[in-house]
């Protein structure tokens, strides 16, 4: 739960950054396509980031399988609240 709430800023500007591509898509504006596209690319460039996704889809597929039920619950309760709070 510590790492989804260290990507959360991450994860809330790169999922502004998609809407916004898909709209810049649509209305046909090349160049703010490429714009937003290498601005998510760096994103994703960024070391401390991608170390901590990774880590993070290791530690899914456990959490998935753990004998807690309550596990699973409080991260998807997590990802809901980040979701509104980014928003």
């Amino acid at each position: 739960m510590k790492i989804t709430a260290e990507l959360e800023p991450v994860q809330c500007e790169k999922r502004k950054l998609r809407r916004a591509i898909a709209l810049a898509e649509v209305e046909r504006r090349n160049d703010d396509v490429r714009s937003l596209r290498q601005r998510f690319a760096s994103l994703d460039r960024d070391s401390k980031t991608a170390r901590l996704e990774r880590r993070l889809a290791q530690l899914e597929p456990r959490l998935e399988k753990s004998s807690d039920p309550e596990d699973l619950k409080a991260i998807n309760r997590q990802r809901v609240e980040a979701f509104y709070r980014c928003e």
